[in-house]
């Protein structure tokens, strides 16, 4: 395993690592500073010394679509056009899209179990809504839970990076990923593909109504969307935020939430130590501080 932070030497042809990893575009220790702070100014993710190799491997094809071979080159287009496209680009590659239909399958029926008997329109927000596995499971979840009831309901489900969010909307998925679930949800929740869709199965159009994608920077100094919430996803994205950010972020979740909204945290995160605004209920699953 190639060590972070390791030299690049000059060889014929192109640079290699000090490992002898072969590389056909120079990536400096200065340069590899200037993208971590560059992420951490436009999304707030805070990448580790050891994500080196991920961030050459991601970038490289953005510096190959503009015919460039030095990063420094590629992070002084950036920073001369503030406004540009790329930055787009440069921010997807970078983020990390790690999901899957009913991950963390305990939060389920505790949303279930909340939301159950309610009659009043519901609207929960996924606020890392990825490639959409998790705010379509939602949706599945309100459709067993609250039966016809369930049509008025709206999730929100909003990303940063703007690839995952148009194959989020699209809702198409391969088979073997789809066959994890319950045959009976397949059956209910799923069409399946055929012909040139052959292997992929999609998201039924009733399902699809209920959801909402877009696109949305947690770290932007303004909210489009507007609450209250019955309740909030928000899993497995704090961890790459410092402290700092996170608390911003929950002090901002706090207004949005109906006064018993639950917040739903991955479960490698824990919020009880960075904000007063929220109290832990169960595993991973917060209420409002304020809440009697």
């Amino acid at each position: 395993m190639i060590e972070p932070r390791e030299p690049l030497v000059c060889i014929t042809g192109g640079w290699a690592s000090a490992s002898g990893l072969e590389r056909d575009l120079e990536l400096t220790d200065a340069d590899f500073a200037r993208i971590r702070e560059l992420i951490y100014r436009r999304a707030g993710i805070v990448l580790a010394e050891h994500k080196r190799e991920m961030v050459y491997s991601r970038l490289a094809k953005r510096l190959r679509h503009h015919g460039l071979t030095r990063f420094g080159d590629y992070l002084a287009r950036l920073e001369r056009q503030p406004e540009a496209r790329e930055w787009e680009a440069f921010t997807n590659a970078l983020t990390t899209n790690l999901t899957a239909f009913f991950r963390e399958a305990h939060h389920f029926p505790l949303l279930a179990e909340h939301l159950r008997g309610r009659t009043g329109p519901v609207r929960i927000w996924s606020a890392a809504a990825s490639t959409g596995e998790e705010p379509y499971s939602i949706a599945m979840t309100l459709a067993e839970t609250l039966g016809p009831r369930a049509q008025p309901a709206r999730v929100i489900g909003t990303d940063i990076d703007t690839d995952a969010l148009a194959r989020a909307r699209a809702g198409v998925y391969p088979l073997e990923q789809v066959h994890k679930l319950e045959e009976a949800r397949v059956k209910r929740f799923f069409q399946k593909g055929t012909g040139r869709q052959a292997g992929l199965a999609r998201v039924r159009p009733d399902i699809r109504a209920m959801v909402e994608f877009e696109s949305l920077n947690l770290l932007a100094p303004g909210w489009a969307l507007k609450g209250p919430f019955d309740a909030i996803f928000c899993r497995n994205v704090m961890i790459y935020f410092d402290k700092e950010t996170q608390a911003r972020i929950l002090e901002r979740f706090a207004p949005l939430l109906k006064p018993d909204g639950l917040l739903f945290a991955g479960h490698s995160e824990n919020f009880s130590y960075i904000t007063r605004a929220f109290r832990l209920r169960g595993q991973t699953v917060y209420t409002l501080a304020s809440r009697t």
